[in-house]
């Protein structure tokens, strides 16, 4: 008896101690994913035995993107057809349906195409959904999707990811400069959300080699963006697939610091020609339509353009975080 008693003792002890020692950082992993929040639950005092475990974020996630998504009197089936089976988000660059946005031109235009998808579509306005006053058939078709009609970006998360959607059409929305809403807005978000990789989307380009032409105004979203470390920036507005090295917001190439960006206005509009070679311009086409795929990591992504017929990969790469 005596001999069983100190067998028990000892086992607490050395159990409450081995408790104690273990490293906070060790509390967040589940099935080999970190559980973001589960260290503080932990030392809050929960029970971890009538807990229920926080569901792991996925090491891996696939996000699908492009822009300039319909023309009306249509759109290009072909392109959805590409996503329809998967159930990844996809992100909507702008100028959903063309050429003015209005109520019946999403109805007629857009939706028939692309209704199977809808609920997966995080989108932000191009300058074609604003011709209608307000952009209000932009705001009706998505809803609360679509974020505050009096703004127009929002931001959310996916995976290891945090994703911020703009607004690059800054007059109704009180401008882009410095010291506007969106700015200040920006600003507070990426301090809130100090993940490691985080991608951004708009509509309108700063750099582009096509006919829409690089769009100065959106500068000082850049410059906020590339300060805070962000990786990826996508975008629409030009009617083909370009592809850009790490660049600074002066265009100039920067291995360490700098953003990639994607102009992918491919999803279902006219395509359009190419008016110059801008710098630091790594692929340009404006031979498909066609969808961009990432796939993104807990440190970095890969790239995958899908060509509206069949599927073939025009191009692909992979790259990491900051």
């Amino acid at each position: 008896m005596v001999l069983t008693v100190l067998i028990v003792a000892i086992t607490v002890i050395l159990g409450g101690r081995l408790a104690a020692a273990a490293p906070s950082g060790l509390r967040g992993i589940a099935n080999g994913a970190h559980v973001p929040g589960s260290s503080a639950a932990a030392s809050a005092g929960s029970d971890p035995t009538s807990a229920p475990l926080p569901t792991p974020v996925p090491l891996t996630q696939v996000v699908y993107a492009a822009g300039d998504l319909s023309d009306c009197p249509g759109a290009v089936p072909a392109v959805v057809d590409l996503i329809r089976d998967s159930q990844s988000p996809i992100l909507a660059l702008g100028d959903i349906v063309h050429p003015t946005g209005r109520p019946e031109e999403y109805a007629n235009c857009f939706d028939p195409t692309w209704q199977d998808v809808k609920a997966r579509l995080r989108p932000v306005p191009g300058n074609h959904d604003y011709q209608t006053p307000g952009a209000v058939g932009y705001y009706e078709y998505f809803g609360d999707r679509a974020g505050d009609p009096s703004r127009g970006y929002y931001s959310f998360n996916i995976g290891w990811w945090h994703i911020v959607a703009l607004n690059s059409i800054c007059g109704p929305i009180g401008g882009c400069q410095d010291g506007s809403s969106q700015i200040q807005w920006l600003t507070e978000d990426l301090a809130a959300h100090p993940t490691s990789c985080t991608l951004a989307y708009w509509h309108h380009p700063r750099f582009a080699s096509g006919n829409g032409a690089a769009v100065r105004r959106t500068t000082t979203l850049w410059r906020t963006l590339y300060e805070a470390g962000v990786d990826l920036v996508l975008n629409g507005h030009d009617h083909d697939y370009e592809r850009f090295a790490p660049m600074d917001p002066a265009g100039r190439l920067d291995g360490e610091r700098g953003i990639r960006q994607f102009i992918v206005g491919t999803g279902g509009a006219n395509l359009t020609r190419r008016e110059r070679v801008a710098e630091n311009s790594e692929v340009w086409t404006n031979a498909h339509h066609g969808i961009l795929e990432l796939t993104l990591h807990h440190d970095g992504y890969a790239w995958r353009f899908l060509a509206a017929d069949g599927g073939t990969v025009i191009d692909r790469g992979t790259g990491s975080c900051h």
